[in-house]
Order: structure tokens, then sequence, then C-alpha cells
């Protein structure tokens, strides 16, 4: 059996709406021969610095999933964005707990970025095969995303950590992804749906062949 965690957040300042929860929770409802001894669990976090702390760490360790898929809403995307790296900054705005980040970066002293690791473009690629506008991105942002990708992939670099970690970026969807200028699309949580299930396939996908190449 191969453990997929698929995570959202919940509302923040600005977003009262936030469908990444929505979409994680009809993400693991999804079934058939792809997703054959696969077993899929979702998790919305509290849009917080704290939650992410005490939360992501115990989920781990209760949970010890063979793959991590982390979602979040940007208002700026206009598409999935496959984030390929988390940056060592941390934003200046408060959480949705009305908290401020401890500092101006994750971990001082160290390096500019970390790299997911995940074929980006081969993620993507496999959304927009399935009808989905999608891109690669190297700029998580400073907030909660850009947060929790961080210490997903320090978990992933220790023992027994996912074989696999992925952040993907989605657009705001129905009123509150009105665009300001015409062309811009409206984005429907079945859109968002229809590319990050692409995603969550072709993610299973990648964590069985390097879990196949680890047991040889």
């Amino acid at each position: 059996m191969l453990t997929v965690l698929l995570t959202g957040f919940g509302p923040f300042p600005g977003a009262p709406d936030n469908p990444t929860g929505p979409l994680v929770q009809q993400l693991a409802r999804l079934h058939g021969p792809a997703l054959a001894n696969a077993h899929l669990v979702p998790h919305v976090f509290p849009t917080s610095y704290r939650a992410v702390d005490e939360q992501l760490p115990r989920l781990l360790a209760e949970i010890k999933p063979d793959a991590l898929l982390m979602f979040g809403l940007s208002e700026r995307a206009t598409c999935l964005r496959v984030e390929t790296r988390a940056r060592n900054v941390l934003s200046a705005l408060a959480d949705a707990a009305g908290e401020l980040p401890p500092g101006t970066c994750i971990l001082p002293g160290g390096p500019e970025a970390l790299p997911f690791g995940a074929p980006g473009r081969k993620l993507a690629l496999a959304a927009r095969e399935a009808g989905t506008e999608a891109m690669t991105s190297r700029d998580a942002g400073s907030y909660l995303c850009n947060y929790i990708s961080w210490r997903a992939i320090e978990a992933a670099a220790r023992p027994g950590g996912p074989r696999f970690t992925l952040f993907i970026h989605v657009p705001q969807v129905g009123a509150g992804g009105k665009p300001k200028r015409s062309t811009r699309k409206i984005w429907s949580l079945e859109d968002l749906l229809r590319g990050s299930e692409a995603i969550l396939l072709a993610a299973i996908a990648e964590t069985r062949k390097r879990r196949h190449m680890a047991e040889r």
C-alpha cells in the first residue's frame, strides 16, 4: 500500500474562501485502477505558522506517507503552478491567527532555497495533457505556502521521511476569481480537480518508481 498525504489550507486574511480545503477532500475520494493500492489521506491546515509547526510533524509521524502533496491558494496565479523550490524567506504579514513570523527568514544562515527534487515539468505537463493550464514556478512566495514547503523538504531529507514531496499553487475559483481584466480565466473547482488529479496520478507513479528503486 502506498500512502499519500494531501494537504490544503483554510481561509486567511484577504481570502475567506480557500478552494484548497474542498480540493484535497475531493481528491481523497477519487478511485480507479491507477489509484489501486493507494491510500489517500486529506488534511486541511489552519493558515498559521503554529499549526504547520505542530501538525505537520505529527501527521508525518502518524501517517508515514510515501508522498506528500500540498496545495495552496495564490491570488496571483493564473493557472496551476507546480513549485520547484522553497525560498528561505518569511513575509511580514500576519497569519490567520494574527501572529507574525519570528523573523525575515526560515533558517538564519541557511541556504537561499531548497529544491523539491520532483520532476516539475513532467507534472505540469500531466496537468496540461488533462486539459488544465499549468506551469512550473521557482517562487512559492514568502507566506505559509512557502513555509510549509520548506518544512516538508526538510522532513523528506530525514530518515523515514516522504519519498516524494510537492507543492502546487492554485488560482482562486468562482466569484472570488473574477478577473480584473476580461482576458483572465475564471476557474472552477472542477478545473482545479481535473488538473490536480493528473498531477496526483503522475506523483503516485513517480513515488512507486522511487520505492521500487530503493528496494532493489
